[in-house]
């Protein structure tokens, strides 16, 4: 309390007593793969696709680029890229960087490794008379207009031509040439020189390279410094079995370690891909006899996609796990982590490695596989939402993330009780937080009750904090919700009636 020793008006802030609980992030994913360049091992941070290409390259011959893509074209937001493998020892030597093409003042060039030749088309903006520094800037990638751009050469506008390519483009990359003033380029058409991909695809790797170690900051142990991750996707594992890099026991052994790796931390959840080139009778064998993975921490996809690749100007069959991981967090930003993420248009995918029928999802659904699967008129949707649990009350995918979420934010929402006088006070103070908070989120449609009664209850009070838990310095709060649970089987019965009134009249 503060001393008051002379007459006067005092004014002072004191503390309401309401702390909010704000709700944390849901959607940040983390892949570990191969990489034709960057840092080896310690997690990096990429916000966009440009980003990434900066770090680690662009497409090649694996599947990491394909994952990082799929995930930001599908919603996602921020990931974590942990890049493993050692060159190959009969690797060839270093690739040269690529040319740039001069025009007027820009230079251009294709963005990231691997990426297939393009035309850059230098025209007329649209309209009447427009502005001397005003251009279109076409893109043309396999005799087909691939990206458009209306710029201008003019740096203090949104339409700035390097700003522009820089943040919307995926196949080059425009700088401007130092010295001299930039002015409008004439209307012409370049080629633009890919350059060759890298061999990415190291010699061999070991199952520790993806568990890596927390002190060394490496493989799943950097990552568990990093709060805010969600999702763990290491979408080369399969295709690391394919090329003899790593055997089938290795395989289960960085499965294993990556549900254990989110079990241990309890705020995310490893997303697998099954293996490549396996019909449903086989995918069923494989997940009931050799990964018999049993966790409430994780979620398996199949059949793998096929997408444009554009380092061989073909499709190609990528696994599904970066695609996934980019529509959960676009359903997370759409309707919330309670929606289960399913039913979803999986951008940028052109096919499926198999189209299943319903008769054999029927074999895959009960053992927790999530298929992926194509509909006429409605393209290629995820078409499952369950995790690897036995245990029913954790069987949809949507509860373990909701219940992520909660704990999470509950946790960094509360850290202020921490050496709080543990007193009556304080327990209310508690109640009337969570309550709050959950109340909230009650109101978004996250748990199920027509009243917040009915949805959730927090105890905190002298019945769960006896003078035995006080004396030992703890305060003890029971939280109890009821999460939505998604609408799986739809059930309509039909059934034909006669109008009996009507006999009756008569």
């Amino acid at each position: 309390m503060p001393s008051y020793l002379s007459p006067g008006v005092y004014v002072e802030e004191v503390q309401s007593g309401a702390r909010p609980i704000e709700g944390v992030g849901t959607a940040v994913a983390a892949f570990v793969g191969f990489a034709p360049q960057g840092p080896f091992h310690e997690p990096t941070l990429v916000t966009n696709w440009n980003q990434y290409v900066q770090h680690f390259g662009g497409f090649d011959d694996g599947y990491l680029a394909h994952a990082v893509y799929g995930y930001f074209a599908n919603g996602g937001g921020s990931a974590y890229v942990v890049r493993i493998g050692g060159p190959s020892e009969a690797a060839a030597p270093a690739r040269p960087a690529a040319t740039p093409v001069e025009l007027g003042g820009l230079r251009i060039s294709a963005l990231g490794a691997g990426t297939a030749d393009v035309t850059v088309e230098v025209a007329d903006a649209d309209g009447e008379n427009p502005p001397e520094d005003r251009f279109k800037l076409l893109v043309h990638q396999g005799g087909k207009v691939a990206e458009t751009f209306d710029v201008s050469t003019r740096k203090n506008v949104k339409t700035y031509v390097v700003t522009q390519v820089r943040d919307r483009s995926k196949l080059i990359e425009v700088t401007e040439q130092s010295g001299g003033t930039l002015a409008r380029p004439d209307n012409q058409t370049v080629t633009v020189p890919a350059t060759p991909p890298s061999a990415t695809t190291p010699a061999k790797v070991n199952a520790q390279e993806y568990v890596g170690d927390l002190a060394a900051r490496t493989g799943f142990g950097g990552l568990e410094t990093i709060d805010e991750i969600t999702i763990v996707a290491v979408p080369d594992l399969m295709s690391a079995h394919q090329r003899g890099l790593i055997d089938a026991e290795g395989v289960k052994t960085v499965q294993l370690a990556a549900i254990s790796h989110c079990e241990q931390l309890g705020d995310r959840v490893a997303l697998l891909d099954a293996p490549p080139g396996l019909n449903a009778q086989q995918v069923r064998t494989w997940r009931m006899d050799e990964a018999g993975y049993d966790s409430n921490y994780a979620t398996l996809y199949y059949p793998w996609i096929k997408v444009f690749d554009p380092a061989s100007g073909r499709n190609k069959l990528v696994p599904p796990s970066g695609h996934v991981a980019g529509v959960w967090a676009r359903s997370d930003t759409e309707r919330g982590v309670h929606k289960a993420p399913a039913n979803e248009v999986i951008r940028g995918a052109v096919d499926l490695e198999t189209s299943l029928s319903k008769g054999e999802q029927d074999l895959l659904n009960p053992i927790g596989v999530n298929c992926v699967r194509a509909f006429a008129g409605r393209g290629i949707r995820i078409w499952g939402a369950r995790t690897l649990s036995s245990d029913p009350a954790w069987r949809y995918l949507n509860v373990r993330r909701l219940f992520n979420y909660l704990e999470e934010s509950i946790l960094l929402g509360t850290q202020w009780v921490v050496f709080e006088p543990n007193d009556d006070r304080l327990w209310s103070s508690i109640r009337r937080n969570i309550g709050a908070f959950l109340t909230q989120t009650w109101r978004d449609g996250a748990l199920f009750g027509r009243t917040p009664a009915e949805a959730f209850y927090v105890k905190c009070d002298r019945d769960n904090n006896p003078q035995e838990s006080i004396d030992l310095g703890q305060v003890v709060c029971e939280i109890g919700v009821a999460p939505v649970k998604p609408a799986e089987f739809v059930i309509f019965r039909l059934s034909q009636y006669s109008d009996s009134s009507s006999l009756l009249s008569e």
